[in-house]
């Protein structure tokens, strides 16, 4: 939202502090995981992967983080921060990794700012959806109905991080439909926290979602239908990465390159670390049931 844009700014100058802080002072991910430079070869870089605090990216981070240590022998580092400042750090070489850009539209503006500056290193999930999200027995089915049933909804969308590529989408679609709407601001879990709430009460709710996403497993939701396209048709999950890092860390390198997950095994990954207190824990719980497609993500042995 354009009144987000000098906060934002503050935001990724702070981020920012905290990228280089946190290269050069080795501290502990934002999401738990332990340094363990012991068990790596001195030789070899800590990989900073930066997430958003989005269910999916969540997921796949903690795994990349065990697949690094327990089979590669690299430390890595997790930070966690809004998705524009995870792009400004990318583009600069103060982050290594990132795992959840979604293509062509969520992310678009990001890549094209900055798309020059960092490396794609392809699709890690190819069936992404973003749009509006509504239990199931919501009436109306359409983005175009909303304005006739206002007041049901409180004439209010739930939505996440301000800075995400879905909320700047929602902005369009409120402009485009003409919707009387207000678009509230807050995070992931505070969207799934009043989905939850609404649905206990039966209650409706309008959210910003998107699949990969395990509320879709745990209740019965609806995208409304989006007869103007602002959200685009299916999405693409990309792997992005620093210049530069193929060099300094060619093995992460072609990992990044053949890791792909299906709907299966991303929403099996994605259940174990969200119904866990330890999300390194579960991802690599799920690494070692899933030995041969792990296997097939790392690179060949010369």
């Amino acid at each position: 939202m354009k009144k987000s844009i000098t906060a934002a700014f503050l935001a990724g100058v702070l981020c920012l502090s905290l990228f280089t802080g946190c290269s050069q002072n080795g501290g502990s991910s934002a999401a738990g995981s332990k340094s363990s430079s012991a068990s790596a070869s001195a030789s070899k870089p800590v990989i900073q992967i930066g997430y958003v605090n989005w269910s999916e990216d969540i997921a796949m981070t903690n795994l990349m983080s065990v697949i690094l240590k327990d089979k590669l022998g690299y430390d890595s580092k997790q930070v966690q921060t809004d998705v524009a400042p995870l792009f400004t750090s990318l583009a600069n070489g103060s982050t290594d990794v990132f795992l959840d850009c979604w293509l062509p539209v969520t992310h678009k503006d990001y890549m094209n700012r900055y798309g020059a500056k960092l490396k794609d290193y392809g699709v890690s999930f190819d069936k992404a959806k973003i749009g509006l999200v509504v239990p199931s027995y919501v009436k109306i089915d359409s983005i175009a109905q909303l304005n006739s049933v206002k007041d049901q909804f409180d004439g209010t969308i739930v939505g996440i991080d301000s800075g995400a590529g879905i909320m700047t989408t929602t902005d369009k679609a409120i402009k485009e439909y003409g919707l009387n709407y207000s678009l509230m601001p807050g995070s992931g879990p505070t969207m799934t926290a009043a989905l939850k709430k609404a649905i206990d009460g039966k209650k409706p709710i309008i959210v910003t979602g998107w699949q990969p996403h395990w509320m879709f497993s745990r209740w019965d939701l609806k995208f409304l239908k989006d007869p103007k396209n602002v959200y685009g048709q299916a999405e693409s999950i990309h792997k992005l990465g620093r210049k530069g890092l193929d060099k300094d860390a060619p093995e992460v390198a072609e990992f990044l390159t053949k890791f792909k997950m299906t709907d299966k095994q991303l929403g099996t990954l994605m259940d174990a670390v969200e119904n866990s207190d330890d999300p390194e824990s579960a991802a690599r719980s799920w690494m070692n049931k899933n030995e041969d497609t792990v296997k097939s993500w790392l690179p060949a042995k010369s």
